[in-house]
C-alpha cells in the first residue's frame, strides 16, 4: 500500500500503474511481431501501449484482408470470406486490458480453368477415327 495515514489516501501499486502514475514493466516490455510470410507491419518486434493495442492490432489485421483482396485481383480470384479475430488479455501486473494479437482468416476462390477441360474437345476431335476395331 502506498499513501498517507493522515488523510486515508491509500493507493495500491496496481492502482498507480493502472492510472498511469507508475509505469507497468510488463506492458512496457510487451512486444508485437507478425509471424506470417506476408509483407505487413510489425515484422520487427514493436512496443504498443495497452491503450493503443486494439486500434493497432485491428489496423494490422486489416492489412492482411487488403492483401487477400489484392492477391485475388491479381490472380483472377474472388474473396469469398474474410474474418478478423482480436484476442484480448488482462495484464497480470497492472490489470489493464490489451489486445494480445489477432487472426485473419480469408477464403479466396480462384477461377482457374482446368487445362484438360479446355483441350478436351480438341483431343476428342483428333482421336475420332484414329483407331477402329470392327467385327463383321
Amino acid at each position: 500500500m502506498i499513501g498517507s495515514i493522515g488523510n486515508n489516501n491509500y493507493m495500491t501499486e496496481e492502482m498507480l500503474k493502472r492510472s498511469g502514475q507508475v509505469e507497468c514493466q510488463t506492458c512496457a516490455q510487451r512486444k508485437y511481431v507478425d509471424g506470417s510470410n506476408e509483407m505487413v507491419s510489425y515484422k520487427s518486434p514493436t512496443s504498443i501501449s495497452p491503450e493503443r493495442s486494439v486500434a493497432a492490432v485491428k489496423s494490422h489485421e486489416q492489412e492482411h484482408v487488403t492483401n487477400a483482396y489484392t492477391d485475388a485481383a491479381k490472380k483472377n480470384g474472388e474473396v469469398i470470406s474474410a474474418s478478423v479475430q482480436i484476442m484480448m488479455k488482462i495484464c497480470p501486473e497492472c490489470g489493464k486490458a490489451y489486445a494480445s494479437g489477432g487472426l485473419t482468416t480469408t477464403q479466396i476462390k480462384y477461377d482457374k480453368a482446368n487445362p484438360y477441360n479446355d483441350n478436351k474437345s480438341k483431343m476428342v476431335d483428333t482421336l475420332i477415327g484414329a483407331k477402329a476395331d470392327y467385327k463383321v
